[in-house]
């Protein structure tokens, strides 16, 4: 899996990292097949986003989309910032590959959260913690870097049916590796055996 420089870039040096305490708006999103976690704060001057931070808790294409999203939307307004997409941030990423295109859409979402989160509470109908589950029959798979089929779960094993591999996650960056590699191929670090 090649990422581009962007989001290497971003995901060795991530933007906006952090909790907003004070925060106008909460969004969490997650995956319950993956596990990528993300949380939005968003703060609004007017109707701009005067400041946008997160927590992520994923691979390193979540992390970097995450740091996208939030330079994307910093500035603008409520509406403009809701129309960020995923394709949008998977294009200012410089592209991901098929099986982290999900990130994009989570990273969205996320911010979509907040905002909405932020709107509710100025309406006087906000949920408890901005949050949002992504059901998990509309989730969106991940997919098997090698046939782009989806990976299972079985218990505590994640398995491509489709080439019939078992996956391992890397305990640095949280990618998916196939059973039995030593080193993971995507940072470099050792797998546990």
């Amino acid at each position: 899996m090649i990422y581009s420089e962007n989001v290497m870039d971003h995901f060795q040096n991530p933007r906006n990292v952090g909790v907003l305490k004070d925060a106008d708006g909460i969004g969490h999103v997650g995956n319950p097949v993956c596990g990528d976690m993300m949380t939005f704060y968003v703060k609004v001057a007017g109707d701009r986003l005067a400041d946008v931070k997160f927590q992520t808790f994923g691979c390193g294409a979540a992390i970097a989309v995450s740091s996208m999203v939030s330079e994307m939307a910093i500035g603008k307004t409520l509406d403009e910032a809701m129309k960020i997409t995923n394709s949008l941030v998977a294009a200012e990423l410089g592209g991901l590959p098929k099986n982290k295109l999900h990130c994009s859409n989570l990273g969205a979402d996320a911010l979509h959260a907040a905002i909405a989160n932020y709107r509710e509470k100025q309406a006087g109908t906000a949920a408890a913690g901005g949050a949002k589950k992504v059901p998990e029959g509309e989730a969106e798979k991940c997919a098997c870097p090698y046939c782009d089929g989806p990976i299972i779960e079985e218990g505590a094993r994640e398995i491509c049916r489709k080439c019939d591999i078992e996956f391992v996650e890397c305990p640095s960056c949280g990618d998916l590796n196939k059973k039995g590699m030593e080193t993971c191929v995507h940072c470099g670090e050792a797998l546990e055996k």
